[in-house]
């Protein structure tokens, strides 16, 4: 039986980022910080405290051969890997800024981040991502160095067709030194963040030391995290959750990190590493409830009757835990519906999993049902790249679902016009980097930050209704948040993706992505041909589909009704600019994209 105890560190103890990770080092050389995939060798390694302070401070040499001044912005575009680490505690162990980038962002905005952060050196994971993204650099690019960490065939060629280009292992220091240590000041910038803006360019948003080491403090005040503890890391460390609570909170607490080797192997990845606390977006969740309702269907009527009793009769024993309702003589079939069903799932996500944090989005009601109900102990928050992430998290003795939670200790939150929710938090970032206008905009005169996002507050949580900018307003003045829609209506697993429209108009439409896997099987059905082009533009199809989308919106008040649909196979991706490396849909980019088809059912 594992046995769990806390070694935490106090914000005064860590003073900064690079503080907080050379105390940890003091206190824990020998534990296991991280655990990754070696494609090499093709085996997990184990790395300690203290073999990950050596590695930092080879890091840390080299970069101060690069001649880096204080303040001066380096920009790191890796995959999730001990590297990663080691050359953010280097840098900031210099009093450099750290610029991350995702490793799936079009080449374009890349290049357009490091010529507006006046990023002077770039970490990049392969060569082939370099000649992309240099391909649009502008010429005055203030980048002086590009250190690569896997040459690829290409390695060679591009050391010689270009002087700022370097190869990792000819860069990398060979011994380690005794970490720099710095006169720190906590409030100095630490990172530029840029939002993956679903309108315009992205804006860099300016985070203090401070700002993300009181977040994660904040967070370990509302849910306990143990030394024994495994995260399993597999959102972007480019991503302000990942980093604040998949990689800063872990240092304070001295727990374990995994790097999964990417989402598409997270499920053998959870069977090997067994992670018992795991921080995800909604979208993961989304999957997996899509499998299981896949394979439900395969097996029959009894397993889905099974998984339906097993849901209810969990979500009830959920309540009751909760304190919201009253025991009930049907709980008594718990015991043998958590051996039948629930713990089948619990094994599929490692068996040892405590706690799932999910956030960057906002989180299906149904789909929370389907994992509470389970037995896993899904907590849903709520939080801004502008604030460090976090604004509010779900307890695990107060778990309101349907809302993002409380806000954490030291955060107030209130609503003001138009039911904006507004809020004041030590996380508050540092404002825009040179973008003063759009700070303004986003901070007012009394401190507070405008979150953009409509909400109420009850019994201290909050409840996100809609979103600003997101309303649509029909012809006739019906007002109408189409975010919830959407959510409900993808949890349909033939809908990969799905956006409503209707902007000034008598009715509401949506443009619908197919599950490309499931496309085949539903087209035939209705005696059409998956692969003719014809058949997405048939109306029986489309009528069927309407039906479908119905369904998934039986719950919602009148107003909620699509009466058109346009449909597509094509998904919108980061590649062809209509998602944000975060996943987000950005809706004029769809909207351009499809305008022929919006206005083919509007005619």
């Amino acid at each position: 039986m594992t046995k769990w105890n806390e070694d935490l560190i106090p914000i005064s103890h860590a003073g900064t980022l690079d503080g907080l990770f050379r105390e940890r080092v003091q206190r824990s050389p020998e534990r296991v910080a991280y655990r990754h995939y070696d494609r090499n060798s093709s085996e997990w390694k184990d790395h300690s405290w203290q073999q990950m302070a050596h590695q930092t401070s080879l890091w840390q040499q080299s970069l101060q051969s690069e001649h880096l001044h204080r303040g001066d912005r380096v920009a790191v575009q890796l995959r999730n890997c001990p590297e990663w680490v080691c050359f953010d505690q280097a840098a900031l162990g210099l009093g450099l800024v750290n610029v991350p980038l995702y490793t799936d962002d079009r080449p374009d905005n890349v290049a357009y981040i490091l010529h507006d952060s006046d990023a002077r050196l770039l970490l990049v994971q392969d060569a082939g991502r370099w000649k992309k993204i240099a391909a649009s650099l502008p010429q005055d690019s203030p980048l002086k160095g590009v250190i690569v960490v896997d040459p690829g065939k290409d390695g060679e060629a591009l050391l010689k067709a270009d002087s700022r280009v370097r190869l990792l292992s000819d860069w990398l220091a060979s011994e380690p030194k005794p970490l720099h240590k710095r006169k720190s000041d906590p409030h100095a910038l630490a990172s530029i963040v840029y939002t993956s803006g679903t309108t315009g360019r992205s804006k860099g948003v300016m985070l203090s030391h401070y700002n993300m080491l009181s977040v994660a403090h904040a967070g370990i005040t509302m849910i306990d995290v143990f030394q024994q503890d495994t995260f399993l890391s597999f959102l972007p460390l480019s991503h302000t959750l990942e980093r604040t609570v998949g990689y800063y909170l872990p240092i304070i607490t001295g727990s374990t990190v995994a790097f999964s080797r990417s989402v598409a192997q997270l499920a053998n990845d959870l069977q090997i590493i067994h992670p018992s606390v795991m921080v995800a977006v909604p979208r993961i969740f989304e999957r997996v409830y899509g499998r299981l309702q896949d394979q439900l269907k395969k097996k029959g009527k009894l397993s889905a009757s099974l998984f339906q009793m097993a849901i209810k009769i969990g979500w009830l024993r959920f309540q009751v835990d909760q304190g919201r309702a009253s025991w009930q003589p049907a709980l008594l079939l718990w015991p043998l519906l958590r051996k039948l069903v629930a713990s089948k799932i619990s094994e599929k996500l490692g068996g040892k999993l405590r706690l799932a944090i999910s956030g960057g989005a906002a989180l299906s009601p149904e789909i929370a049902r389907v994992f509470l109900g389970l037995g896993i102990p899904l907590l849903q928050g709520y939080g801004l790249t502008e604030t460090s992430p976090i604004i509010s998290v779900n307890l695990m003795h107060d778990n309101e679902p349907s809302s993002v939670g409380v806000p954490l200790r030291g955060i107030q939150a209130r609503i003001g016009e138009n039911d904006e929710l507004l809020v004041k938090t030590p996380g508050m970032m540092l404002g825009y980097w040179n973008n003063h206008a759009a700070t303004r905009q986003m901070i007012d005169d009394e401190g507070w930050l405008h979150t953009g996002d409509q909400a109420r507050i009850e019994n201290e949580h909050i409840y996100i209704t809609g979103r600003l900018k997101d309303i649509l307003v029909l012809s006739n003045g019906e007002k109408v948040p189409p975010s919830d829609m959407e959510l409900a209506i993808a949890l349909d697993p033939l809908i990969e993706q799905v956006m409503i429209v209707g902007e000034g108009q008598p009715f509401m439409s949506a443009l619908v992505v197919l599950n490309a896997d499931l496309w085949p099987g539903f087209a035939q059905d209705l005696g059409l041909d998956p692969m003719a082009a014809e058949s997405l533009q048939n109306d029986k199809m489309k009528s069927r589909l309407l039906r479908r989308i119905s369904a998934q919106l039986k719950d919602f008040p009148g107003y909620a009704k699509v009466r058109r649909v346009s449909v597509f196979l094509q998904p919108w991706t980061v590649e062809n600019g209509t998602l944000t490396p975060t996943m987000k849909v950005k809706r004029p980019q769809v909207i351009r994209k499809h305008q022929k088809d919006i206005d083919a059912m509007y005619r």
